[in-house]
C-alpha cells in the first residue's frame, strides 16, 4: 500500500514522542486513496485514533507550509462527546502540532465561557469542544466557521447515544459545504450511516481489524459469583492482579458511591467519576490516577466515555453493560499500544444468559471461571515478594543499615518483619462462597484435628462477660501469632481455657498479660471442664385439702319448708304459621279471661250559646273645623338697603413719604450677594426685599431673627377687637 508523506513538523513530533511505527488505523488514513476524501473510520478505543485524524487533517491545515500563521478563523474543528475526551484530544494535538506552531482552543461545558471567548478572539487554528458548548458559541457569534476546512467527529456513535444529533446537525450546517468531514466510531450502526450520508460527500469506509475481531491484547474473563459475594469478588480481583491502574464500571451513581465507601474502608487507593461531580472534581480525580496517587477508578458509563488512563491493566464490570457496544467501549480502555489487559465480568447466577448474549454480540470469547479465592490471593502475594525487584538490585547506602539489622535481630527476624509489613499494607482477601452450594443451607464446618497443643487459662470467664471473639485478637497480638495457631476456646464461669499450638507456645512462656487485669497462665496437662452435677431439686409436696366443716344451724331459724315443684315448661303457640304447619289448637276468644261489662253509650247534651246579631252600619263622619287664618300679605320685591357696619376699621392716617428713611441705597455698604435673588426674597426689580431677620438676607449683621445690636424692637400694633382684617378671636366669657 502506498502512503502519503507525513508533514515534517508532525514527523518530528512523532519521533520525539518515541513513535517507531504506526498503528493500523493511522496507516489507513495515510493511504493514497484516502487523501483529501471524507472518511468513515471504524476503530476500537485505544487504537491511536487521535493521532490518526491529527495526521489526516494536516494537509488541509498546513497546505504545504511548515509553520502556521495567525488565523482569524479556525481551520479545523474536532467534536467529542464528553469534556474529558475533548481535553484529552486537545492535549494530544498540542504536542503533535507543537513544531507547527498551532494554537488550539477548547470549548467544553463546565468551563468559563469568557475565557474560551477570549481564546477564540486571539486566534485559534484548531478548536476542540463538545456539541452543546460549540453550538452555544456559534449562536452567540463568538465562533466563526466560515473558514473551516476540516471537521472531525470523534466517537460519533457515543454522541448519538447521548442525544447530540440535533447539535451535530446544527454545527455541520453552519460550516462550509466544501469542508472535509472525518467520522471515527467504534461501531457503525444505522444512525451513524445515515448521519454520514447527510453530511459527507462520497465517504470512504475504512475498517480496521479491531471491529471484526476482539482485541488480541485483551483477556476476557467471566466470573461466576453469588449475589452476596459480588463486591468481595471485586476486592479479590484487585488484590490478585495488583494492577497499576484499574477501572470498575457501575450502572448508577448510587452504586459508585457505595462501592467507593467500601473500598476506601479496606485501604484501596480509589477515586470516583460520576455525573454529580463538578468539572474541577473530575479533573482532580483523573489527575490522581495519572500521578499514581490513586490506582482504582469507579465510574459510570457516561462519566468514563472517552477517558484515557495510561497503564490501565484491568477493567472490571461490576454491573453488566446494557449492550455489546458498551462492552467493547468499556473493555477498550485497556490493552492499548500493544500492552496486555484483562476485562473481567462479574456474573451472578441470574445474569448468566445476559452475559452470554453480550459476549456473542460483541464477537468475543471469554473464559468462564471462578473469582480468585483467598488462598490464591495469598499465594500471589508470596510470589510477588519473592519476585520483588529490590531483592536483586544494588541498594548501595541501604546495605549498611541492613547489616546492622542482621547483626542485631538476625536474618529470620528481619525477613519475618519484612513479610508482615508487606501484608499489613494490603487489604485482607475475602472468603467467597461456592456458586454451586449457594442455594443449599450452610452446614457447620467440621474442624480438623488441631494437633499437639498446650492449654492456658485466662483469668476472666463468663461472669466477666468474656467471649471467644473478644479474646482471640488479644491472644494473637500478645503472642504475635495467627488465629490458625489457636485451637479451642472454652469459656467457663470464672475462667477461660485456651488451646495454643505447641510450636508457638514458647512465645507465651509460663504466663503473659493480655491487658490490665487479664492474665494468661500455662497449665500442666488438660484442664477439667466437667460441669458439676446438679443437686436434685427439692420436692414441695402440697398438703391435702381438708373438707369444709359442717355448719351448725341457726338458733332463730324456723323449720325449712320445701320448695314447690316447678311446673313443666309449655311453649306458647307461635303466631307465625309455616306453609306445612298448623297450630295444634286454634285459639278462640273463649280461652281468654272474661271481661267486665261495659257501660251503655250515652251522647252528651251540649247547651247552645245564645247568638246576638251584629248591628250593621258605620260610625257617622264628623267634619273637622279649621281655626282662623292670618291674612295674606304680598312680599315686597327688591334688595335690602345696605347699611354700613359700625364696627369697621378706622381710616389710616396719611403717611409722610418724604420723611421716610430709605431701606437701601446704592452708595451704602454692599448688600449680600443673595439679597437680590427672587428666590431669597428679592423683588422683581432686583432690589432686596425686607429680611425676616436671617443673617444671609441681612446687610447689617442681623442674625437668627433678632434685631441688630443697639436698635430697639418695634412696638407691636395694639390689638383691637373691632379689627377684622386679622383672624377673629372671640372675647373671653366673663
Amino acid at each position: 500500500m502506498t502512503h502519503i508523506e507525513i508533514a515534517a513538523p508532525l514527523a518530528a513530533a512523532l519521533a520525539a514522542k518515541g513513535y517507531e511505527s504506526l498503528t493500523p488505523v493511522q496507516d489507513a488514513v495515510l493511504a493514497e486513496e484516502a487523501a483529501g476524501r471524507d472518511l468513515l473510520v471504524s476503530a476500537q478505543t485505544g487504537s491511536g485514533k487521535t493521532v490518526a485524524f491529527g495526521i489526516a487533517i494536516a494537509q488541509e491545515l498546513l497546505q504545504g507550509a511548515d509553520r502556521l500563521l495567525f488565523a482569524d478563523v479556525p481551520g479545523a474543528l474536532i467534536i467529542a462527546p464528553t469534556r474529558e475526551l475533548a481535553l484529552q484530544v486537545a492535549r494530544e494535538l498540542d504536542w503533535l502540532y507543537a513544531e507547527a506552531g498551532a494554537k488550539i482552543a477548547t470549548c467544553v461545558g463546565g468551563m468559563d465561557y469568557r475565557t474560551e471567548k477570549r481564546a477564540l478572539e486571539r486566534g485559534a487554528h484548531i478548536v476542540v469542544g463538545t456539541p452543546g458548548r460549540l453550538r452555544d458559541h456559534i449562536e452567540r457569534r463568538s465562533l466563526d466557521l466560515s473558514g473551516l476546512r476540516a471537521a472531525v467527529l470523534d466517537e460519533a456513535d457515543e454522541m448519538l447515544d447521548l442525544g447530540f444529533r440535533e447539535d451535530l446537525e446544527f454545527i455541520l450546517q453552519a460550516a462550509p459545504e466544501e469542508r472535509r468531514t472525518l467520522m471515527f466510531s467504534a461501531t457503525v450502526p444505522k444512525a451513524i450511516a445515515e448521519l454520514a450520508k447527510d453530511f459527507q460527500r462520497d465517504a470512504l469506509r475504512l475498517q480496521t481489524a479491531g471491529e471484526a475481531k476482539q482485541h488480541v491484547d485483551i483477556e476476557y474473563r467471566a466470573l461466576n459469583v453469588t449475589a452476596r459475594d459480588r463486591e468481595h469478588a471485586i476486592f479479590n480481583l484487585l488484590r490478585f492482579y495488583e494492577a497499576r491502574s484499574a477501572i470498575v464500571f457501575c450502572k448508577t451513581r448510587v452504586a459508585v458511591n457505595h462501592l467507593l465507601a467500601r473500598m476506601g474502608n479496606r485501604g484501596f487507593q480509589v477515586v470516583a467519576l460520576s455525573g454529580e461531580l463538578s468539572q474541577q472534581e473530575r479533573t482532580h480525580a483523573l489527575q490522581a490516577l495519572r500521578d499514581g496517587r490513586a490506582r482504582v477508578c469507579i465510574a459510570t458509563d457516561v462519566a468514563a466515555r472517552g477517558i484515557d488512563l495510561p497503564g490501565l491493566d484491568l477493567v472490571i464490570h461490576a454491573d453488566l453493560p446494557s449492550n455489546s457496544e458498551t462492552l467493547l467501549h468499556r473493555s477498550g480502555r485497556t490493552g492499548r499500544a500493544g500492552s496486555k489487559g484483562v476485562s473481567a465480568l462479574i456474573v451472578a447466577p441470574s445474569e448468566f444468559r445476559k452475559a452470554q448474549r453480550l459476549l456473542q454480540g460483541a464477537k468475543v470469547v471469554a473464559e468462564w471461571a471462578k473469582p480468585p479465592s483467598a488462598d490464591e490471593v495469598q499465594e500471589k502475594d508470596d510470589q510477588r515478594i519473592l519476585e520483588h525487584p529490590l531483592l536483586g538490585a544494588d541498594l548501595g547506602d541501604e546495605m549498611a543499615m541492613s547489616a546492622t539489622l542482621l547483626e542485631r535481630f538476625g536474618a529470620e527476624q528481619v525477613a519475618a518483619a519484612f513479610v508482615k509489613m508487606w501484608r499489613e499494607g494490603r487489604s485482607a482477601p475475602e472468603e467467597l462462597q461456592d456458586v454451586g452450594s449457594a442455594a443449599e443451607p450452610s452446614k457447620p464446618r467440621e474442624r480438623a484435628e488441631f494437633g499437639e497443643a498446650v492449654w492456658y487459662t485466662v483469668s476472666v470467664g463468663r461472669s466477666g462477660r468474656a467471649e471467644a471473639r473478644w479474646l482471640l485478637p488479644k491472644i494473637c497480638d500478645a503472642g504475635d501469632i495467627t488465629k490458625n495457631e489457636i485451637g479451642a476456646i472454652r469459656v467457663q464461669e470464672d475462667e477461660t481455657f485456651v488451646q495454643i499450638g505447641k510450636a508457638v507456645a514458647g512465645k507465651f512462656g509460663a504466663g503473659i498479660d493480655l491487658e490490665a487485669g487479664v492474665t494468661m497462665r500455662r497449665l500442666e496437662g488438660e484442664p477439667s471442664m466437667d460441669r458439676p452435677e446438679r443437686a436434685p431439686r427439692k420436692s414441695f409436696d402440697k398438703p391435702e385439702r381438708r373438707a369444709p366443716a359442717a355448719r351448725a344451724p341457726r338458733e332463730d331459724a324456723g323449720e325449712t319448708k320445701a320448695r314447690p315443684e316447678k311446673p313443666a315448661y309449655v311453649p306458647k303457640p307461635s303466631r307465625i304459621v309455616e306453609d306445612d304447619e298448623r297450630p295444634a289448637k286454634t285459639w278462640t276468644p273463649d280461652d281468654a279471661a272474661p271481661r267486665a261489662e261495659r257501660k251503655p253509650y250515652a251522647k252528651r247534651e251540649e247547651a247552645a250559646k245564645p247568638y246576638a246579631k251584629r248591628e250593621e252600619g258605620a260610625k257617622p263622619y264628623a267634619k273637622r273645623e279649621d281655626g282662623p287664618r292670618k291674612p295674606y300679605v304680598k312680599r315686597e320685591e327688591g334688595a335690602k338697603p345696605y347699611a354700613k357696619r359700625e364696627d369697621a376699621a378706622r381710616p389710616s392716617a396719611p403717611r409722610d413719604e418724604a420723611g421716610k428713611k430709605p431701606r437701601w441705597a446704592a452708595g451704602d455698604k454692599p448688600a449680600p450677594r443673595s439679597a437680590g435673588f427672587k428666590s431669597h426674597g428679592g423683588g422683581a426689580d432686583g432690589k432686596p426685599a425686607r429680611a425676616g431677620g436671617f443673617k444671609s438676607h441681612a446687610s447689617e449683621g442681623k442674625s437668627f431673627g433678632k434685631p441688630a445690636f443697639g436698635k430697639a424692637k418695634p412696638a407691636a400694633a395694639p390689638k383691637d377687637a373691632k379689627d377684622t382684617s386679622k383672624r377673629f378671636v372671640p372675647p373671653k366669657k366673663k
